[in-house]
């Protein structure tokens, strides 16, 4: 088998919002804004800053508005923001934000479980925030969560994807991200629904937004790719992307960046980051935080560290 793979891809950095979001303690704002700083100066084209979702919903992340007005914006970098519904639209525009993320989730249970709301009423919150960035031309991206298995439903119908993506579309938005969010997908549906999103709305663009609790992440970003995905979604250390789910299966782990920049170098496909600072930028973050990376990378796992080691072990064999 073939693949079709890009030449380059965008890589999005979610870890100061996505990973923040659920991290077990409170990080203050100083810390924030210097993490944000030294992803900028890796050169990530995308950073995923804060949320304006509620404080009382989202604590860790009730300083966005400082955040964003405290970071140092490098020329070239988009710093977006998630607005869960119309009012955090407009506290993001306030706050000059560089992107907006809407979210809804495809599993009408989950919806219903956890925002309380019907899809309905989740496209029409959505759509309002749309409105209002385009009234103040931000730029707009539409995260559909939950987008390929739920554990309250199984498997999403593709069909059910696309019939929320046509409504949506309908409504003018053109730029979506498909997540799995409990990160159980399959490389062969991953790549047949974005395979068919992309005959459906050939004027759109598609991202892929990578968990790995299955442990298929990397087999599931080249099928991605293969359907013509046209970004991809990892946080530094591999933090975050946990979801409200019961018990343990709620840890979900975001794919770190690092091994996502280090995976598409070593395959030839060009990010524009240095997959060495990379590595060395996570074990930075993760001292930092006081955790230790969830990557391969970071954690020594590499062609030039397994090289060196080669070096000074000359009589290394099998065991």
């Amino acid at each position: 088998m073939t693949l079709s793979l890009p030449n380059k891809i965008t890589v999005t950095e979610v870890g100061p919002r996505d990973g923040l979001q659920s991290f077990p303690r409170w990080i203050d704002t100083d810390t924030k804004v210097d993490i944000v700083d030294r992803l900028s100066d890796l050169g990530l084209p995308v950073i995923e800053v804060s949320s304006f979702a509620h404080p009382k919903i989202v604590p860790h992340l009730r300083d966005a508005e400082e955040v964003f007005a405290r970071i140092r914006r490098r020329p070239g970098t988009v710093y977006r923001a998630l607005v869960p519904n119309a009012r955090g639209a407009e506290r993001a525009a306030a706050a000059s934000v560089g992107e907006m993320l809407g979210l809804i989730t495809i599993s009408a249970t989950y919806t219903r479980k956890n925002q309380n709301m019907t899809i309905d009423e989740a496209i029409a919150q959505n759509l309002q925030s749309f409105r209002i960035a385009e009234s103040a031309n931000i730029p707009f991206v539409m995260a559909l969560g939950m987008a390929f298995w739920c554990a309250y439903e199984g498997l999403i119908p593709e069909d059910d994807v696309i019939a929320v993506v046509r409504r949506l579309h309908d409504g003018g938005i053109r730029r979506f991200y498909l997540a799995g969010s409990l990160g159980m997908e399959d490389p062969a549906h991953v790549n047949r629904l974005f395979s068919r999103l992309g005959e459906e709305f050939p004027d759109s663009a598609f991202g892929f937004h990578i968990h790995n609790l299955s442990g298929m992440a990397t087999a599931n970003i080249l099928a991605a790719l293969d359907a013509g995905a046209g970004w991809l979604e990892g946080a530094i250390c591999g933090i975050g992307g946990g979801i409200a789910m019961p018990g343990k299966i709620g840890s979900v782990g975001n794919f770190p960046t690092e091994d996502l920049v280090a995976m598409l170098a070593e395959i030839g496909i060009e990010t524009g980051i240095d997959p060495e600072q990379t590595a060395a930028l996570s074990r930075e973050i993760s001292a930092i935080l006081g955790i230790e990376p969830q990557s391969h990378r970071a954690n020594g796992a590499t062609r030039k560290s397994v090289a060196e080691l080669a070096i000074r072990n000359p009589h290394m064999r099998y065991t």
